[in-house]
């Protein structure tokens, strides 16, 4: 009898806390996802709603700060979108092409040097992007690059992201070597592997670089700021710069329905490739 009391003050005490685990949890989610809802109810407020109204629900639904958002600017915030996703898409092409070759050679190729080289890589991960900010822009301001996409997108052809680079080391020595070994037998070079071995079976992880590419690429400010000057080159954070004038009239109605529609293609890139990257990451450095 006193086992059966004993068990059950447990099972009690056990659900309480479970029960508490979520509140406490659900808490800290509202807490968390508030900001973002109260922006995108802010979105559909009138202009002089926006800043007096405390509840998250509009008094009155209003399309109209998408509407100056998107046509209420020199140029419009159509133009930004286009160039965000032309500089988000071929920074991806070719952080997974130049990070996936780079990869292969620290993973399947012996060559003299590989440990300091790949020691050396890895050093570059504890160098802040702003160390090498100013001799980064003096270089492309001798090339003639500054003011064009260029400075943003062909670094990215380059491995310039050892993360992604480590990421994928450590993936590709999860596959076996048998394969490359096979393949040599049956007359392949080290390019064929790469291209018909090793990429096939490593979706996984090169979903996981794309997605944080595309992100960190569309979610960029600084990067654009410093080597963009004119409008019609904008990317998507830019534009959602020219919105708020310290000196001026700023548009927060525009900003914020602007805002929602630059969290969409976030949103839906995950969404579309988050099993390719929880997989991608839950493999990585794993033996199979």
């Amino acid at each position: 009898m006193t086992n059966k009391l004993s068990l059950s003050k447990a099972t009690t005490r056990s659900r309480v806390a479970g029960i508490i685990a979520h509140v406490l949890l659900i808490g800290a989610s509202v807490a968390m996802i508030y900001p973002l809802l109260w922006m995108l109810s802010a979105s559909f407020r009138p202009e002089n709603e926006i800043f007096t109204s405390t509840s998250l629900i509009p008094s009155t639904f209003s399309l109209t700060s998408y509407i100056e958002g998107w046509n209420g600017l020199p140029v419009s915030f159509g133009r930004f979108f286009s160039n965000s996703f032309l500089i988000a898409i071929l920074c991806v092409i070719g952080n997974v092409f130049s990070c996936s070759l780079a990869a292969f050679a620290f993973s399947r190729l012996e060559f003299r040097g590989r440990r300091i080289c790949f020691a050396l890589m890895l050093m570059t991960l504890m160098l802040p992007y702003h160390v090498t900010l100013i001799p980064q822009y003096v270089l492309f301001r001798e090339l003639g690059w500054v003011n064009t996409f260029l400075p943003l997108v062909v670094p990215k052809f380059l491995a310039v992201d050892a993360f992604f680079i480590f990421l994928m080391v450590q993936f590709f020595r999860g596959l076996p070597k048998e394969l490359d070994e096979a393949a040599m037998i049956d007359g392949c070079s080290p390019w064929r592997v790469y291209w018909k071995v090793i990429m096939p079976l490593s979706m996984p992880v090169l979903a996981t670089a794309s997605i944080f590419t595309f992100i960190w690429t569309w979610d960029d400010f600084l990067g654009p700021l410093i080597y963009l000057s004119d409008m019609p080159q904008y990317t998507a954070m830019l534009g959602l710069r020219t919105f708020v004038d310290s000196s001026g009239v700023s548009n927060f109605g525009g900003l914020f329905a602007m805002s929602v529609l630059s969290l969409v293609p976030v949103f839906a890139f995950f969404l579309l490739f988050q099993r390719l990257l929880i997989e991608g990451i839950a493999t990585t450095g794993m033996k199979r």
